[in-house]
């Protein structure tokens, strides 16, 4: 009967439109109730707890960091260094996709704002030079999943806090991952690039990867950072997002593009 109450309040939840977490909760309640468990304040001290640690506070400040820096105009930094270095190869653009989803992920740690960060300067640019676009939105698409491999990755922080793992470990464990999966996307789109005779960019000076470079980096810095910070132990899980919005605010002309 118990795997009757559980499985229709989770369908009926979900067939509601209620999202999967509060049709968990629902679930939880309602065997709580028909096992005569039920007790408001030991379900509320749970919720409670599940939330209490001082590791999770890792996860607001790295999405406010990522946010700022990209609302500063970082996000077109970041673009440009992989547009002056690979731009003039045949399908640059889409290599430029991927480079610039791994260095976005390195700061973020979100696949939706990785994304969306990408999505808004490339699939424009793609469009006007004529690549296909369902295969130009595909690959940004799958360029974002690497965010959550990359660290700082949001998943790896909810994972280590809920199973005890050691979360510096995780992120040193997502590197080579997140490395491959981006090597492997762009050695797919030089084929598909190969067949379909996609247009090249101008190619750049020396003088102007040179600019690009200088101006963008910070934004190559920032990872070494954080993954520095972990490895050398000079700060903890919480630390790097503070850290990073306090270089944001103390050095505004090093992350606004103007």
């Amino acid at each position: 009967m118990a795997v009757l109450i559980f499985l229709g309040c989770l369908l009926g939840g979900i067939a509601i439109g209620l999202p999967i977490a509060w049709a968990l909760l629902l679930c939880g309640a309602a065997l709580m109730f028909w096992l005569d468990m039920f007790d408001v304040q030991i379900m509320a001290q749970t919720l409670v707890n599940g939330a209490d640690s001082f590791s999770l506070l890792a996860i607001p400040f790295f999405v406010l960091a990522g946010e700022i820096m990209n609302a500063g105009g970082l996000s077109k930094r970041i673009v440009d260094l992989p547009m002056k270095l690979v731009g003039h190869k045949p399908g640059g653009l889409g290599y430029v996709g991927v480079l610039a989803a791994m260095i976005m992920a390195s700061l973020s740690g979100s696949a939706v704002a990785d994304t969306a960060a990408v999505a808004a300067l490339l699939v424009p640019m793609m469009r006007s030079a004529n690549y296909p676009v369902n295969r130009a939105a595909g690959l940004i698409a799958s360029g974002g999943i690497i965010a959550p491999i990359i660290p700082p990755s949001i998943p790896f922080i909810i994972f280590g806090v809920s199973s005890g793992l050691s979360i510096s470990k995780l992120f040193m464990a997502g590197i080579a991952p997140g490395m491959m999966m981006g090597a492997t996307l762009m050695l797919t789109w030089w084929w598909q690039a190969s067949r379909l005779n996609l247009p090249r960019q101008q190619k750049a000076t020396m003088q102007e990867i040179w600019h690009s470079f200088v101006s963008g980096i910070w934004a190559l810095f920032l990872p070494v950072i954080i993954i520095g910070g972990f490895r050398s132990g000079l700060f903890t899980l919480p630390k790097p997002g503070p850290l990073l919005l306090s270089m944001r605010c103390l050095s505004p002309q090093l992350f606004t593009v103007k």
